[in-house]
């Protein structure tokens, strides 16, 4: 169905589902128990799962397929963010021509920066993709302040000219919306001791993350998937077989950057705020890190480690010495000293470190992200439930009878 095989199909309606009952599914432990810390179902941490697993969707079709790791892809969710806002500073305050011009923006830059940075590969290209990555962040933070806001960025303003808006009312404060339905629209359900929270924004940006992940099965499962692979295992065995390789990863680089533009777009949607820190250095390391974490060349892996990242981000680095107390409360004192001095290190400011230890873990370990964890627990378990079929002993087999007639 829809033009996939029958096992993209089922990951996909996997993955749908999933994005569907994710405020249920993120929301596990009662709002006044212990546990509530670790509940992810709040609007803005979803949106962030999707918007970032867009992104690393996007990033892994270069890196998972073609190998080419780019070092400068945040350049071009900054860029998606800027042309995001000012769609919605000047036309409308609705997201769709917003994302629309966003996606567009960020692929024209994506193909100025790699028609010139693929003129070169390996950790030379990586070097010039983090160039212009910084190089954009200098500008948008100093150079193009006119355009980009500067340190402090850009928001949208009663003043704004917006041609196809309605004046708005005296005190009304513009915020992005879908057709009259706004992003922060929620609709809160209480369950015994769970709420749980459905947000306009959230399921907007996971219709584009659905719509986003099935353009990638259709890329992985193409010919023009198979060239970039073929990319990836031996370029010069494609050179002498008299295939140009360019084309293909100038045209998977586009693509890439288009996917980026797309969740800089949705940012916007979600939060109408826009400054230079999206096109830095560390933003560009933190899609390689969600990619190479859930597996790189592998369709739902990104989306994982995207998740994963994120969670810790806002989870972990939440839990605070108080939060530890009152968990060992239980605890003699001396050994609640003990505990929270020992855990103090990884949480709050300090979640970095966690989050280098379990990435260190999963490339000594699990080299091949997430999805190789996932496929070793499934094929012990099928190892266990297999039944055992005795042995045959050759020396016990009836022979066979002469014919009488």
């Amino acid at each position: 169905m829809l033009g996939l095989q029958r096992k993209d199909f089922g990951l996909l309606v996997l993955v749908g589902v999933l994005t569907l009952l994710a405020p249920f599914l993120l929301n596990p432990f009662p709002e006044n128990s212990a546990l509530a810390q670790f509940n992810a179902g709040y609007p803005d941490l979803m949106q962030r799962f999707v918007i970032f697993g867009i992104f690393a969707i996007g990033f892994n079709i270069l890196f998972g397929l073609t190998g080419y790791l780019s070092f400068g892809h945040a350049a071009f969710l900054g860029v998606g963010s800027y042309a995001a806002i000012w769609s919605m500073k000047l036309l409308t305050m609705n997201v769709i021509p917003a994302i629309v011009f966003a996606i567009i923006i960020a692929g024209l830059f994506s193909l100025l920066v790699g028609w010139i940075s693929l003129r070169r590969s390996g950790i030379y290209f990586s070097i010039l993709t983090l160039a212009f990555a910084q190089m954009s962040y200098a500008l948008a933070y100093s150079v193009l302040t006119p355009i980009t806001g500067g340190e402090t960025g850009l928001q949208p303003k009663v003043a704004d000219p917006r041609l196809f808006d309605a004046a708005l009312t005296e005190g009304a404060v513009p915020s992005a919306n879908l057709f009259g339905l706004t992003m922060k629209s929620s609709y809160e359900l209480s369950v015994g001791g769970w709420l749980f929270t459905f947000n306009a924004g959230y399921y907007v940006a996971a219709i584009f993350m659905m719509a986003a992940f099935y353009m990638a099965i259709r890329i992985f499962r193409s010919p023009f998937g198979m060239m970039l692979r073929a990319i990836k295992t031996n370029q010069t065995r494609m050179n002498y077989t008299g295939l140009n390789p360019r084309p293909y990863t100038l045209a998977a680089f586009v693509i890439s950057g288009m996917y980026a533009g797309l969740a800089g777009g949705l940012m916007v949607a979600m939060d109408t705020q826009v400054g230079p820190e999206r096109m830095f250095w560390t933003a560009s390391g933190e899609v390689v890190l969600m990619t190479i974490l859930g597996g790189a060349g592998t369709l739902i892996g990104p989306v994982l480690g995207a998740g994963m990242i994120k969670y810790m981000e806002n989870i972990i680095s939440k839990i605070n010495d108080g939060i530890l107390y009152e968990w060992f409360a239980a605890l003699p004192d001396g050994l609640q000293d003990v505990l929270v001095t020992l855990i103090h290190p990884f949480i709050g400011k300090g979640w970095h470190l966690t989050l280098g230890i379990v990435f260190m873990l999963v490339v000594i370990f699990l080299p091949g992200g997430l999805i190789e964890g996932g496929q070793r627990v499934r094929r012990l378990f099928s190892r266990r439930k297999k039944p055992d079929v005795p042995a045959r002993d050759p020396e016990h087999h009836p022979k066979p009878q002469p014919h009488v007639a």
